[in-house]
């Protein structure tokens, strides 16, 4: 759980916030669809910080266990306890419950959401004597998914999917606008301005080329942010465009990487 307090740097370039605010307004649970590093997390963030409410927030991978969504019982001194999971816990305070990965899910996971997310908004916990849990007022959901093409995701099944009628498409911003988003997370020296510029280029390249599965892999915003924090300590642009893009396709061979140290190459020199 997040404190609402905290400042979130998130620039609102296409007026999801507004579709956001519009989609609690109306009590309709909303899911934001795009790839890693798009600013997905950062959004729900800010939504929530200022509604001024706190997010639950739960992260699915394999690791991700039902008892983490709906809680567990515990043994302490003799006595059987129930410990609240971060579903039951969004629904008695009223917060935000916020989703990440959800196509990451376990079937198991997906079943007790979608009894969870239904028009009565109640849960019943067999995990505690059947003990029925009802969301307290203003109490709301947001839900991200990857693409199919991310290793792990799975399409979410119909029933849940209607659970989410406002549907938001977060793709990376225009070149100009991740400028804009780099300046809000680091310094950005005018003398480093054109290499920047460059390494948004190439970003844009190398997730167009990942988007038609030529490459394994596009870049986040994080690595355009990296690059430039990179050029404030005076990297050199080649090496930092070669330590933040192209190592990483290293993982998949020599012609992915010499694919994409070419790349490098031809922007940087």
């Amino acid at each position: 759980m997040s404190n609402v307090v905290e400042t979130i740097n998130y620039l609102d370039w296409n007026q999801s916030m507004d579709i956001l605010k519009k989609a609690y307004k109306i009590n309709l649970f909303a899911l934001i669809i795009g790839p890693k590093g798009t600013g997905k997390t950062s959004l729900a963030r800010k939504f929530a910080a200022e509604l001024g409410k706190n997010i639950f927030s739960v992260n699915f991978s394999l690791r991700t266990r039902e008892s983490h969504l709906v809680g567990t019982k515990t043994i302490e001194n003799g006595e059987i306890n129930f410990v609240e999971g971060i579903l039951v816990k969004s629904m008695k305070k009223g917060g935000i419950l916020y989703l990440d990965e959800l196509n990451a899910a376990e079937p198991d996971m997906l079943l007790r959401l979608d009894e969870a997310l239904d028009d009565r908004r109640q849960i019943i916990l067999k995990e505690a004597e059947g003990q029925v849990i009802k969301a307290s007022e203003g109490w709301f959901v947001v839900a991200t998914i990857n693409p199919l093409s991310h290793v792990g995701t799975k399409e979410l099944p119909p029933q849940l999917l209607s659970r989410f009628p406002i549907r938001l498409n977060l793709d990376y911003p225009p070149e100009e606008t991740e400028l804009e988003i780099i300046k809000q997370h680091t310094i950005v020296n005018n003398d480093n301005l054109i290499n920047i510029q460059r390494a948004i280029k190439l970003a844009r390249s190398l997730r167009e080329a990942a988007g038609v599965e030529e490459l394994f892999y596009g870049p986040s915003l994080r690595e355009t942010i990296a690059f430039t924090k990179l050029l404030n300590i005076d990297t050199d642009p080649k090496i930092a465009a070669e330590i933040v893009f192209a190592n990483a396709y290293s993982q998949w061979g020599d012609v992915e990487y010499r694919k994409v140290m070419d790349m490098v190459v031809s922007i940087f020199g």
